[in-house]
């Protein structure tokens, strides 16, 4: 297959269509994560389908003193991994392309959900995300566009932008691509050095320990359910290593499922940790939410949530997630 590089959307319109176009937006720096983004999309496209891959370097999306210089240009390597994963085209317009006027007075703005987590760190980011998402959905005129699930808040924030304004696309997830030591794949990765790698590796490593220590929770309901109340209950619960909580069974058969408060903790201890080693990481925000609004869970909460944190290291920013199910759901 060959890729044609394309920068104005007239070029894009002018192509013949013949199934489905789906469209994986980037900001450029092309790695596996965009090129599994790619591959998805291939096979959800089908061979008489189109997959459009867009790299723009928004300038919307980044507040003062973040890096849009420094952000990493490769075209030309971006366009040989966008051919080498499938796509049909390189959408990559000039600024002047995506914005004719000038910085657009006219914006979409993310409420609420946008001034939490992410938004909070780096307002107006999220009103600049779907703007130039809005503008290149309309540009690039999909039926379906794909996202990673690693920028958690931003997929959530594009489906309620295409659900409440009426966007007639179809928003796919797909789940997070890590690298084998289980650092979530970044084009800010290449930012880290040796030491500072090492620490970055705290983040992902928290989200894992909430993530056991819900498990094991959610293993203690199990056998608290499956066993009577009798001294072959606490022996039981105590076998799979949790031998506080075989001293009163009964506590763990009625506690709140999968216990929220000692998943943030488990994962704080980690990150805690690492606040002390050299080079630091510093937390910017560690928080089990709702996905639908991005806010906190209750103890009460049952249903799919979102364990996500942000932390520096050095002068390079990370964001990570993973998505657990409590109580009854799961």
């Amino acid at each position: 297959m060959t890729t044609t590089l394309l920068s104005t959307a007239a070029e894009l319109h002018a192509r013949r269509r013949a199934g489905r176009r789906a469209v994986v937006m980037t900001m450029g720096a092309l790695h596996e994560g965009h090129a599994t983004l790619i591959r998805t999309a291939r096979g959800i496209a089908g061979r008489d389908g189109e997959v459009v891959v867009t790299v723009f370097v928004n300038p919307l999306q980044f507040g003062e003193g973040e890096d849009l210089d420094r952000y990493p240009r490769t075209l030309e390597a971006d366009v040989k991994l966008a051919e080498q994963s499938g796509a049909d085209v390189v959408f990559a317009p000039a600024v002047d392309e995506v914005y004719p006027g000038g910085e657009p007075q006219v914006r979409v703005t993310a409420g609420p959900m946008g001034e939490r987590l992410e938004g909070s760190s780096r307002p107006g980011h999220f009103d600049g995300m779907l703007t130039v998402v809005a503008k290149l959905l309309h540009l690039t005129r999909p039926d379906l566009a794909l996202y990673g699930q690693k920028d958690a808040q931003q997929l959530a924030l594009i489906r309620r932008m295409v659900r409440d304004l009426n966007f007639g696309v179809e928003i796919v997830g797909v789940p997070t691509v890590r690298e084998e030591d289980g650092l979530a794949l970044s084009s800010r990765n290449r930012y880290l050095s040796p030491a500072e790698r090492r620490t970055a590796l705290a983040l992902s490593r928290a989200l894992f320990a909430g993530q056991d220590r819900h498990a094991a929770q959610e293993a203690l309901r199990a056998r608290a359910r499956e066993v009577p109340a009798t001294r072959a209950r606490a022996e039981a619960l105590s076998a799979i290593g949790e031998s506080r909580a075989a001293a009163d069974a009964h506590a763990v058969a009625t506690a709140v499922p999968g216990g929220p408060a000692a998943v943030r903790a488990a994962a704080r201890q980690v990150l805690d940790e690492a606040a002390r080693l050299e080079p630091p990481l510093a937390l910017d925000y560690l928080a089990l939410v709702d996905p639908s609004d991005f806010t906190e869970i209750g103890d009460d909460f049952t249903g799919e949530a979102v364990l996500a944190a942000a932390a520096r290291v050095g002068t390079t920013r990370l964001i990570d997630n993973i998505t657990l199910t409590f109580g009854a759901a799961s």
